[in-house]
């Protein structure tokens, strides 16, 4: 089922139409989805070429080009990790651990979301943002949503960091991928299909990422410094585990409005 018209002689298709579209394509949320593609549309020709991405599976955010996260537009480019709403609970968990947080480190930082949010969220005056990402594609778009002055760095996990760092970080999150290999190929096509697979696929209990990142984030943080991710409720006793093997005081916290689990490890002030 598709709709078409021509430009130069047909009307814009109205919201009934763009929603009948949607909602045809299987877009659970068709209604919401249809507004926001009439209101970002600068034409007809673009209207119908929005729709008929977002009907063969395109995300949303990457059709429209940007995601609403922490109260921000983040830019989105074909490509890049999309930033779910449930990532909003790391920031505000970071944000109220530790406002007094001077150096923030956003890992695998894909389009930069959650750096960008920390640093709005956070009190304090110049703080210092690095982000950093093993994709191009992801640091090209991060360094359009950072605000100006910020380093971001392209490289695998700390590789990329300047070495003055070290022992210097207050906040590091570290949004690493956390899906299994095996469940990967069960992830909504929108994801699996047009989602870079590094950021989403997490080895074979879906923790690998995580433990490169555990076995040296206390050589980053500060005395006081703390680690944040996300995993999934099934993991968490196993991600705990990882962070208490590094030398972390760890520790779960979750919100059942967002569907989020977040574990955080901090570096003993001592």
């Amino acid at each position: 089922m598709s709709f078409s018209f021509d430009p130069s002689s047909s009307p814009s298709p109205s919201l009934p139409a763009v929603v009948g579209r949607l909602r045809a394509a299987g877009c659970v949320f068709a209604e919401d989805e249809a507004e926001l593609l009439l209101s970002a549309a600068r034409s007809r020709a673009e209207l119908v070429a929005m729709v008929e991405r977002r009907a063969c599976g395109h995300p949303l955010e990457h059709v429209l080009g940007w995601a609403e996260f922490c109260g921000l537009r983040i830019t989105v480019e074909p490509g890049v990790f999309v930033p779910r709403r449930r990532t909003e609970f790391l920031v505000r968990r970071a944000a109220a651990a530790r406002p007094d947080a001077g150096v923030v480190v956003d890992l695998c930082c894909g389009s930069g979301a959650v750096g960008a949010a920390l640093v709005a969220s956070l009190p304090g005056p110049g703080v210092e943002l690095y982000a950093s990402d093993i994709e191009p594609d992801a640091v090209r778009c991060a360094r359009r949503n950072v605000p100006e002055g910020v380093r971001v760095l392209e490289g695998d996990l700390f590789e990329s960091l300047p070495g003055g760092l070290r022992g210097r970080v207050d906040i590091l999150a570290a949004n690493v991928p956390y899906v299994p290999t095996g469940e990967v190929g069960l992830l909504p096509a929108e994801a699996r299909v047009h989602e870079p697979l590094v950021a989403l696929d997490g080895g074979t209990d879906g923790l690998d990422v995580l433990r490169r990142v555990t076995a040296e984030a206390g050589d980053w943080l500060a005395p006081g410094g703390i680690l944040l991710f996300e995993t999934s409720e099934r993991q968490a006793a196993d991600a705990l585990a990882a962070v208490a093997g590094s030398g972390l005081l760890a520790r779960v916290a979750t919100c059942d409005e967002l569907y989020a689990t977040v574990v955080v490890g901090t570096r003993p002030a001592g």
